[in-house]
């Protein structure tokens, strides 16, 4: 099976060089376009991440006393995830499948508006957030809001996919455990109709895969060095989820039409 793909811009930032580049770039700032990967085939229509929340002050509360007033999360009426599936004609209830990846707000807030999707989350992901009480990258509820957590162990329940760390979830998507970025950081990776898509947020841009540039905020960059050398060898079309350039590269973001 054989899939079209599509990457809808869901909001932006700015983030400091070293985050995006390990150890270089100290006086720069770099774009992201924060992205929701919609993969549509027979029978599956599937979302890679679900979009920030309606209220973005707790995100930017965080964010922002970290780095500063230049991290703001920003988004206009154009760009909520109910908007951009309206302009390209899906409906939530359509929706049969969504992924998460990380478990950040921005990914996991918008789960609960597709009722009949099974939510395909990782494993390691999942136990990490459950049995780790301190961490100095990831804050429990900046990862999935306690909302979110209730949706997802009770209403939810039964549509939550536990995925391993090399799992197919119908023919022609699978996913494998990419690291790097978040314990919960996933590559999907699709048999489109333009060839091999495969999507991570364990590279920000495309340099870090192409050019092999860490990626700076990297939690192991062994697992990054994997990632980036397993990307190269399977895709024909790399999607960093988070760079501007993807909509350079493809005309709308139409990485592979139906």
């Amino acid at each position: 099976m054989t899939f079209a793909v599509q990457a809808l811009p869901v909001g932006r930032t700015e983030i400091p060089g070293p985050e995006l580049f390990w150890m270089g770039e100290w006086d720069r700032w770099f774009p992201l376009t924060f992205q929701v990967l919609l993969v549509r085939g027979p029978g599956v229509t599937a979302l890679v991440n679900t979009g920030a929340p309606a209220d973005l002050g707790p995100l930017n509360e965080i964010w922002t006393s970290i780095l500063g007033p230049r991290a703001l999360y920003a988004r206009d009426d154009t760009e909520t995830i109910q908007a951009q599936l309206a302009r390209v004609g899906v409906r939530p209830d359509e929706v049969t499948h969504v992924f998460a990846t990380p478990f950040q707000l921005y990914t996991t807030a918008g789960i609960p508006l597709f009722p009949h999707a099974q939510v395909c989350l990782s494993k390691t992901g999942w136990i990490h957030f459950h049995t780790t009480h301190q961490h100095p990258h990831d804050n429990r509820w900046t990862s999935i809001s306690p909302e979110v957590l209730v949706h997802l162990v009770t209403d939810g329940w039964d549509r939550v996919r536990l995925l391993e760390d090399e799992d197919e979830v119908v023919p022609g998507l699978r996913t494998w455990w990419a690291g790097t970025h978040h314990r919960a950081s996933i590559a999907v990776e699709v048999d489109s109709t333009a060839g091999t898509v495969v999507a991570s947020d364990a590279f920000f841009y495309y340099e870090n895969v192409e050019e092999g540039r860490m990626l700076g905020i990297n939690e192991n960059m062994y697992e990054g060095l994997a990632c980036y050398e397993r990307t190269r060898r399977v895709a024909d079309h790399i999607v960093p989820l988070y760079d501007p350039k993807v909509f350079d590269r493809y005309a709308d973001g139409v990485i592979a039409g139906e």
